[in-house]
C-alpha cells in the first residue's frame, strides 16, 4: 500500500503535483532521491498531526531509516529559512520546528516611504535587490548555520507586489536549488495568522483572526492549517493605508511609519472634537471601507485651514499642533470603532459555525498599535473569549512568520521538491499578487459593491481542499 501526499503550495494549481511514499527500503530511496540528506526530517513532515507536539517522535525503520535501524527525530532538528519581500521590508529568519527563533533580520525601506509618500513598486524592488543577499546571509550567520544545515526554504509567493515578490522567490529558489532543499511557497496573510501559534503554543483551531495592515483588512475563521473561511475583507482601502495617508496629510514624520506617528500625536488630541462618521454602518456584514473616512479627514483638514505644506509638525505652533492632534485622535477613534463593530459581528458569526472558538488573533502591522489592541480587548471580553496578539516585531512583515508557516505546512507534507540548481532563463516564478486566503462566507459577501476579481488566483483554501479530496 502506498501513501500519497500533496504539494499544492508552489506548484501551479492545475495540475497539482504529488509525492508518493511507500514502505520499506524502496520508500527510503524514493524519499532520498528527492530530499537527499534529510530523509528522517522529511518523513516527520508526513506523520505528525497538524497540532504540532514535540513528544514521542519515534518512527519505525520502514518509514524513516536508510539502512533499517529505528531512529528518533527531535523537532529542533527541523530548521527552516523564511524569506519575506511582499512589499516594503526585506526580511529573513531561521526558525526551528519547536518554535525557537534562531535569527531574525529586517531591512526597512522607511526612507523610501518618507521620500515617495508611500510604496513605489519599482523603487521597492530595487531596494529589495540591493539588500536581499546581505539580509539572508546575516540571518544564516546569526543562527550560526549554513545552507547545509537547513531542512527547507520558505518564501512569500503572494499576495503582494509582483516586482517585490519576485526578488524573494528568486533568492529562495537559488538557495533551495543550491543545497537541494524542499521549497515551500507561503501565503502572506496565512503567515500573519499562524505566527500566533508560534507565540502561543497552546493556540488550537478553530479560532478567529483579524489581519490588519497597510494593504489588507481581513476577518477569517481559521479551521486548520490551510483551511480558512473569509468573513470580511476591505472593499477599497485598508486601515493601515488610511493611517499612513492621514499621517502624511498632517505633516508627521513618517520615516518610522505613519501609524506609529499618528498614534503618538493622537495622545495629545480630543478624540470627540471632529465628528467623523463610522464607515458602512448601514451594511450588516463584516467588510471594511476606509476610503470614505480618508475623504472626511481631508475635508476636516481643509475646513480647519491646517497648512502642512513646508510646515511639518515639529514647526507647527502650539495651536496648530493641537488642531492636528484633534484630527488624529478623532480619526483613530472612528477608524478603530469600525474594526470593533466588524469584529463583534464576526465573533457572532464564527460562534454559530464553530461554538468552541475561544480566541481572536489580531496580527499584521496595525496590530502593533496599542490603542487598537486595547479597544479590541474590550470586544473579546464582552464575548467571553481571549485576545492573542503577537509581539510588535512579529506583527509587522518579518521572516519568522514565513518560516513558521513553512514549518506548519512542511509537517503536513505540503512542499515542492528542490528546484534545479539554476533556473532556465525563461523560467516564470509562481507569483500570486492577488491571492485570497479563504473561501468567502455567504453572509460576508459585500453589499456595498463588488470586490475586484481580475487576475485573482483561487484561494489557498480551495487549492488545498480540492487537493485533499483528490486523495480520498
Amino acid at each position: 500500500m502506498s501513501l500519497s501526499f500533496l504539494v499544492p503550495l508552489t506548484s501551479r494549481y492545475a495540475p497539482l503535483s504529488k509525492l508518493h511514499f511507500g514502505h520499506g527500503r524502496g520508500a527510503a530511496r524514493s524519499v532520498n532521491c528527492i530530499l537527499s540528506r534529510r530523509p528522517a526530517i522529511t518523513i516527520l513532515a508526513i506523520f505528525l498531526h497538524p497540532i504540532f507536539r514535540p513528544q514521542s517522535l519515534s518512527f519505525s525503520s520502514t518509514a524513516i531509516a536508510r539502512g533499517g535501524s529505528s531512529r528518533s527525530v527531535a523537532p529542533e532538528n527541523l530548521i527552516v529559512l523564511g524569506i519575506e519581500t511582499s512589499c516594503d521590508d526585506t526580511a529573513a529568519a531561521v526558525v526551528t520546528g519547536n518554535g525557537k527563533i534562531l535569527s531574525q533580520i529586517v531591512s526597512s525601506q522607511a526612507d523610501l516611504l518618507s521620500r515617495y509618500g508611500g510604496v513605489a513598486p519599482k523603487m521597492a524592488e530595487e531596494a529589495h535587490s540591493l539588500v536581499i543577499d546581505q539580509v539572508v546571509q546575516q540571518a544564516l550567520d546569526n543562527s550560526s548555520l549554513t545552507g547545509e544545515d537547513l531542512s527547507a526554504v520558505a518564501v512569500t509567493i503572494g499576495p503582494g507586489l509582483s516586482l517585490c515578490l519576485r526578488v524573494g522567490v528568486t533568492k529562495a529558489r537559488s538557495i533551495a536549488g543550491r543545497f537541494n532543499l524542499p521549497f515551500i511557497g507561503v501565503h502572506h496573510m496565512e503567515a500573519h495568522t499562524l505566527v500566533a501559534r508560534l507565540v502561543e503554543r497552546d493556540l488550537q483551531f478553530p479560532f478567529l483572526a483579524l489581519l490588519i495592515s497597510g494593504g489588507h483588512n481581513l476577518l477569517i475563521l481559521a479551521r486548520d492549517v490551510g483551511h480558512y473561511v473569509q468573513l470580511g475583507t476591505t472593499i477599497d482601502d485598508a486601515i493601515g493605508e488610511a493611517y499612513d495617508k492621514t499621517a502624511r496629510w498632517l505633516g508627521l514624520d513618517i520615516s518610522k511609519g505613519g501609524g506609529p506617528a499618528l498614534e503618538e500625536l493622537a495622545h495629545e488630541g480630543d478624540s470627540n472634537s471632529v465628528k467623523f462618521k463610522i464607515p458602512m454602518r448601514q451594511y450588516k456584514d463584516c467588510n471594511f471601507s476606509y476610503a470614505g473616512l480618508k475623504t472626511q479627514v481631508r475635508l476636516a483638514i481643509e475646513s480647519r485651514h491646517v497648512c502642512v505644506d513646508n510646515n511639518p509638525i515639529l514647526s507647527a505652533s502650539s495651536h496648530e499642533r493641537k488642531s492636528r492632534a484633534d484630527i488624529a485622535a478623532s480619526f483613530q477613534r472612528v477608524a478603530v470603532l469600525h474594526l470593533e463593530e466588524r469584529c463583534q459581528r464576526a465573533i457572532e458569526w464564527a460562534k454559530e459555525m464553530e461554538p468552541s472558538i475561544k480566541c481572536l488573533v489580531v496580527s499584521g502591522g496595525v496590530a502593533s498599535n496599542q490603542y487598537v489592541r486595547s479597544r479590541l480587548n474590550y470586544v473579546v471580553e464582552r464575548n467571553g473569549i481571549s485576545l492573542v496578539c503577537p509581539p510588535p516585531n512579529l506583527c509587522t512583515d518579518n521572516g519568522v512568520m514565513v518560516a513558521w508557516t513553512g514549518i506548519e505546512h512542511f509537517i503536513l507534507g505540503r512542499f515542492d521538491p528542490p528546484p534545479p540548481a539554476f533556473d532556465p532563463e525563461d523560467y516564470m516564478c509562481d507569483l500570486r499578487p492577488r491571492w485570497p486566503l479563504g473561501e468567502e462566507y455567504l453572509h460576508g459577501k459585500s453589499e456595498a459593491r463588488s470586490l475586484k476579481r481580475a487576475r485573482m488566483h483561487p484561494s489557498l483554501t480551495s487549492i488545498i481542499q480540492s487537493s485533499i479530496k483528490q486523495q480520498i
